[in-house]
């Protein structure tokens, strides 16, 4: 079968652009990384708005769970997201994700599922990665269960292939230090019908404020998109916590039907202190 991802075009694909039989063969070096970010236990929460018409909506909740676990007898990572709208932004835009990941120990993705309601539509993406000669094989499947129709994909890489969680997890363990404003960070991520190039640039240093009255000093990345001539489109404005954690502490999500925010509230089980705290109130 093969497996899935959505386009980051819809709230809950931005808050984090940065189970299945899977090979048991070891992931090639090109997808693993060294895990100095978070440990087994960390929970981070999110308040979640959209922009209707020039007026912003509390639109509900997210949340991000990271546990230790076993996958194919081995040690792995389990990471969950979940977001649910709230009765109110229902009216504007029904949303009610969970989205789930599993990594080696070492962060190569193995599998990874979005069960979706958004809006009229249902759809539930699967995506197993498997390692060979140095090759990432990825293979999607999108079910459409209200509809009954299913639709597959696959394809390989000699680079990883990320699914939107594992994506996160590896990049919160990057190392900032010799980033330069307009850098450019490239890979492959499935998308939902395929695996296409995505693109970060570093936009540098911001403080910024979040939900729980807390200012952060912040890593700002863009995700963008190119048009047929070239031309650079933003999409989702990330603003990562500039420690060793690097939690996303806010999100600028630029959407079909009008744009959309989400802010940290609150962290719990985070493995290193939050030494990128400005200001509190």
């Amino acid at each position: 079968m093969r497996a899935v991802v959505n386009r980051p075009r819809n709230l809950i694909a931005g808050l984090i652009i940065f189970l299945g039989a899977v090979a048991t063969v070891p992931a090639h070096a090109q997808c693993e990384a060294k895990n100095d970010a978070f440990q087994s236990g960390e929970h981070v929460m999110y308040d979640l708005y959209f922009n209707w018409k020039f007026i912003w909506v509390k639109a509900g909740i997210a949340s991000l769970t990271t546990n230790a676990t076993m996958y194919d007898q081995k040690p792995a990572w389990r990471m969950n997201l979940l977001a649910l709208g709230s009765k109110r932004a229902d009216f504007f835009f029904k949303m009610r994700d969970t989205l789930t990941c599993v990594m080696g120990e070492k962060l190569e993705p193995r599998y990874f599922r979005k069960a979706a309601e958004e809006g009229k539509r249902y759809t539930v993406d699967e995506a197993w990665f498997s390692y060979k000669d140095g090759v990432c094989y990825c293979d999607q499947k999108r079910s459409f269960p209200w509809e009954g129709e299913v639709q597959t994909d696959s394809a390989s890489d000699s680079r990883c292939i990320y699914d939107m969680l594992s994506i996160l997890a590896q990049a919160r363990s990057y190392d900032p230090s010799d980033y330069k404003k307009g850098d450019k960070i490239l890979f492959p991520m499935a998308t939902g019908r395929k695996v296409e190039e995505q693109t970060l640039i570093y936009r540098g240093m911001e403080n910024v404020k979040a939900e729980n009255g807390i200012t952060y000093r912040c890593l700002v990345f863009s995700f963008v998109e190119y048009d047929k001539k070239g031309k650079e489109k933003e999409v989702i404005t990330f603003y990562i916590s500039d420690d060793k954690n690097h939690l996303p502490v806010r999100l600028d999500m630029y959407l079909n039907f009008g744009s959309a925010k989400a802010f940290l509230n609150d962290v719990k089980g985070n493995r290193h202190p939050m030494t990128s705290i400005v200001e509190k109130d």
